[in-house]
């Protein structure tokens, strides 16, 4: 295979990025845009070449005893602190990223595609495919990094990209928030990122991923036992790396910037809440996870918040009335139950079912969830709308779209044949072999996730036809964005049959994917109840949901806003930090220290004016000055001599 292919997978989205953003207002706007999806494209072609030699040669390069083996293509050196803790830049091939090549590649595809037709006439067409290039090429960056220091630095590209996606409709005051917000709370989780690594390198004196991942035992001895209140050293190294992932993923307390985040272009939440920027934190734990595996408090600690998070968001979502905040809060559940898979894997008894169930979801999520952001563009695009209050009925006038997002629907409820079911069989089935209460809380959530989805199907296909038809009657969108709707359905029907833990190994090691019946009909029995409920509530117009929501005003509509997450860090960053902390410095610094300052001026010129004379130029009086000072010498010499 050589160097060129891998090299030509992050060259190509980067010099598309430089091409359409320093030359795109001079292009036509169909030039720009064929030129982001050819780029894009042709990315993606090689990346399905580069992760189909991987997985299917038999060259010793990849293959050794029968075991796929972790391939470096390339490795600069870029910075050197020490001898041997050095920064390179580089591109690594193992079964997780050559995974995520073909996620990150089909889904920006498909949404380079589904833009030309979606953001046809929106002014900054051009500029817009160069940041979708610069969102891809940081994202691709970040999943074939060689080392956890060249992870870093495209992670915060990813940080920077979506804040100039999401703030994309710059005119738009709440866009700005929006992009702002997330930029600002994913820096905060950053930080801890760094403190992570900033640790984690000075004991284990390496960022290599390899020197890492392979010997996790050496990275445990290399702290010494070092502990810091109660905790080992590493336990908060690795704590403080997944307070990235939590800001990037989107985990409970850090999760508040995602919903918001739906204020940018319809397309560009496909591209996040699908392939990037909310799986770079899964991604991320599972890199790390022979490392994680050592220190099993802090698995304990990903579980416990991905358990979490995944109930909150699923109990939102089921409240929202804006069809992109239910997907968006349906991301944070999902999202949460691959970090709950990863973190039940602790101890490590179950040959890594929890890791392979989690790397599973995150390439079927990413393809029946892209479906339905792109399903919901769609419905937007039609209706000019993002609440299901101006939809209903509306399976009549869009079959392609109906059908299209009943798929996706199913594939996320977890029915079978469809994708979803059997990755979400893997998490559940690892997390009932850790302990029935993880695997009876998850089904829980996806049996909320069954019914909030088809609450939102019936609410836009079904329910009452809006009024509002009559003068502008929908349709289904054109081919540019029908096509990728086609395509991401049919991978969402068959995706589930692929053999995948024959490619994405588990400890270099094949795992051979298989149903629990027992698992399977529970959670099947559950999801197809869920949407039973879902039914009789919306299908069709009726009191029934209205009656619900008298019954519990107070829990509908602390779900509805939340439970007031947003209000509580407006309180604790204004009346506390702000008004109380910040003005209290505020005052002190303005009143006592630029006051004493402003003292020591005052005197300083007034006693400048007064002695101004000593420097007036006149000889005489230098003289007089010089002989006065000379008498007043000999007079302190001759007391001190007495």
């Amino acid at each position: 295979m050589g160097v060129t292919l891998p090299i030509l997978i992050l060259a190509l989205p980067i010099t598309m990025f430089l091409v359409l953003g320093l030359g795109g207002v001079k292009m036509p706007r169909k030039m720009a845009g064929v030129l982001g999806i050819l780029g894009m494209g042709t990315t993606a072609v090689i990346s399905y070449w580069v992760a189909f030699t991987y997985f299917f040669s038999g060259e010793a390069a990849y293959i050794v005893d029968g075991v796929r083996q972790q391939v470096q293509m390339f490795d600069v050196t870029w910075l050197a602190f020490t001898q041997s803790l050095v920064v390179k830049i580089g591109f690594l091939l193992d079964p997780i990223s050559a995974m995520m090549l073909v996620v990150i590649t089909t889904i920006s595809f498909m949404v380079h595609l589904y833009s030309w037709g979606y953001m046809e006439h929106e002014p900054g067409f051009q500029r817009y495919y160069a940041f979708l290039s610069l969102f891809s090429f940081s994202m691709l960056g970040l999943v074939v990094a060689t080392n956890i220091f060249q992870m870093y630095i495209f992670w915060e590209l990813v940080g920077v990209s979506s804040y100039l996606l999401i703030g994309f409709f710059y005119k738009l005051p709440s866009a700005v928030s929006a992009s702002k917000k997330a930029f600002i709370v994913t820096r905060f989780a950053d930080l801890g990122f760094l403190i992570g690594i900033l640790i984690l390198s000075f004991y284990t004196d390496t960022f290599n991923f390899i020197d890492m991942t392979n010997n996790p035992q050496g990275v445990l001895a290399s702290t010494g036992g070092a502990t810091f209140m109660g905790a080992s050293v590493l336990t908060w190294a690795m704590v403080l790396i997944f307070t990235g992932g939590m800001g990037k993923s989107a985990m409970m307390p850090l999760h508040i910037w995602l919903p918001d985040a739906m204020e940018g272009p319809t397309p560009v939440s496909a591209l996040i809440h699908a392939a990037t920027m909310v799986v770079a934190g899964v991604y991320l734990v599972a890199r790390m996870f022979p490392v994680y595996l050592v220190v099993e408090t802090s698995l304990v600690f990903v579980s416990v918040i991905g358990a979490i998070t995944a109930f909150y968001a699923a109990v939102v979502a089921c409240t929202q009335i804006d069809i992109k905040r239910v997907l968006a809060f349906s991301t944070i559940s999902q999202i949460a139950f691959m970090m709950t898979s990863l973190g039940v894997a602790w101890p490590e008894l179950h040959d890594g079912l929890g890791y392979m169930a989690s790397m599973f979801h995150l390439f079927t999520h990413a393809m029946f969830k892209a479906l339905l952001f792109l399903g919901a563009g769609a419905l937007i695009h039609a209706v000019h709308s993002n609440n299901y209050t101006a939809m209903g009925g509306l399976r009549k006038y869009m079959p392609i779209t109906h059908w299209t997002f009943l798929i996706g629907c199913l594939a996320i409820a977890g029915i079978w044949p469809f994708s979803g079911f059997f990755s979400k069989d893997e998490m559940l089935a690892a997390m009932f072999a850790q302990h029935w209460f993880w695997g009876a809380w998850m089904t829980m959530v996806a049996g909320l996730t069954a019914f909030y989805m088809f609450r939102l199907y019936y609410l836009i296909f079904w329910w009452e036809e809006n009024p509002h038809y009559k003068e502008h009657k929908p349709h289904d969108a054109p081919w540019q964005m029908s096509v990728p709707l086609i395509f991401l359905a049919a991978v969402s029907c068959v995706a589930g049959f692929i053999p995948f833990g024959e490619f994405v190994t588990w400890n270099r090691a094949p795992y051979h994917i298989h149903i629990e019946l027992p698992v399977a009909a529970t959670s099947l029995t559950v999801a197809v109840l869920a949407i039973v409920l879902a039914t009789v509530m919306y299908a069709k117009k009726n009191p029934i949901p209205t009656r619900l929501k008298d019954m519990m005003p107070g829990l509908w509509m602390a779900a509805h806003r939340r439970f007031y997450w947003d209000e509580i860090y407006m309180f604790v960053t204004h009346k506390i930090i702000f008004n109380g902390i910040c003005r209290g410095i505020a005052w002190f610094d303005r009143h006592v220290i630029d006051a004493t300052m402003d003292g020591f001026a005052k005197v300083a010129q007034k006693t400048s004016y007064a002695i101004r004379g000593l420097q007036s130029g006149n000889i005489q009086l230098y003289v007089l000055w010089y002989f006065a000072g000379a008498v007043l010498l000999a007079a302190i010499t001759w007391i001190c001599l007495l």
